[in-house]
């Protein structure tokens, strides 16, 4: 399966924040769409970090309550890992063990169209995995 069926299903709302909004406002922002990772962008379309609440528990653990007053740039994670809409969700899958990550934005053409959560993966590997389930089942209910 590729990204593109699976950003179809999902859709292609990606939730961003301005590094320069307060980590504060990135709290309200993750509540808001109930999410568990921002990207970091000036116009929606480029891509400046990634802040996920894992980031914003090791600032605060770092700086103290303080941080929420500070900008996200302060707390991002500047190197993101992308994926393309013609990548496989196995390669994906791979991507986000190897580095650790569990949100990966998809971007096409240098412009962010979609975001995979590893949820997003877990389930798609699922669906995968029941589709071949059933397939085998009728083929030995056939035989």
């Amino acid at each position: 399966m590729q990204i593109s069926q699976l950003l179809r299903r999902k859709g292609h709302d990606v939730a961003t924040v301005d590094g320069s909004a307060s980590v504060r406002t990135a709290l309200g922002l993750l509540a808001e769409h109930r999410v568990g990772a921002l990207v970091v962008s000036s116009d929606g379309r480029g891509i400046d970090g990634i802040l996920s609440e894992r980031d914003i528990a090791r600032g605060l653990h770092e700086h103290g309550a303080g941080l929420l007053a500070e900008p996200v740039s302060r707390v991002m994670t500047a190197e993101v890992h992308t994926c393309t809409p013609g990548s496989g969700v196995h390669d994906l899958a791979q991507l986000m063990t190897d580095h650790r990550v569990r949100h990966v934005p998809v971007v096409d053409d240098g412009a962010l169209v979609g975001i995979v959560s590893i949820g997003d993966v877990v389930k798609a590997r699922l669906d995968e995995l029941e589709a071949e389930r059933k397939q085998l089942v009728d083929y030995i209910q056939t035989v």
